[in-house]
């Protein structure tokens, strides 16, 4: 079955962060905060996926309270946070959401998101993944982590599931309202 066919029965996107929402950059402030930067590109992305009705979560090895934040922001309401066995996160999460592993979308860069993309319907890569997390997605991005690839990752999605007239309704919809905000 190729990348297209996988993407017509996504009913949930789910991210790692670093390196796939980031560039893989952690600030380190002196009292040990630490700082991430997202790209808005990638906000809007996951925005224009929900205008549609399809679930967003993410799964991820580190915790952050700057993650929180961005996701509360983005309406991402699965979050987990200091995983290291992410197959068994999204076991949880298609127990709790009653989806099946081939209604899955992830998108991941490095070792740690292996076992959880062989589990998926549509396993996608940042173009900056490592080789061995390329060779076995459907989907690999052209734009790195952290500058887009997530969007990039959604709107294939989006265009295969032929959703662009649904998604410019709905943003109408929202913007007259004044609802839409990144």
């Amino acid at each position: 079955m190729n990348a297209k066919d996988r993407a017509r029965r996504i009913k949930m996107i789910i991210m790692d962060v670093d390196g796939t929402l980031t560039d893989g950059t952690i600030l380190v402030l002196p009292d040990g905060e630490e700082l991430k930067s997202y790209n808005v590109k990638d906000g809007a992305g996951i925005l224009l996926a929900h205008l549609v009705g399809l679930k967003t979560g993410i799964i991820t090895g580190k915790t952050s309270k700057a993650l929180e934040k961005r996701a509360e922001k983005l309406k991402i309401f699965e979050i987990y946070q200091g995983i290291l066995d992410k197959k068994k996160a999204l076991s949880e999460i298609l127990e709790k959401t009653g989806l099946k592993p081939e209604q899955i979308a992830f998108i991941g860069d490095d070792i740690g998101d292996l076992e959880v993309l062989k589990s998926v319907g549509l396993a996608g890569a940042v173009a900056d993944a490592h080789p061995e997390i390329k060779k076995i997605c459907h989907f690999v991005c052209s734009h790195p982590g952290g500058k887009g690839a997530v969007r990039e990752f959604i709107e294939f999605i989006l265009e295969v599931q032929d959703k662009w007239d649904e998604i410019e309704e709905n943003f109408k919809i929202l913007t007259e309202q004044k609802e839409f905000k990144l």
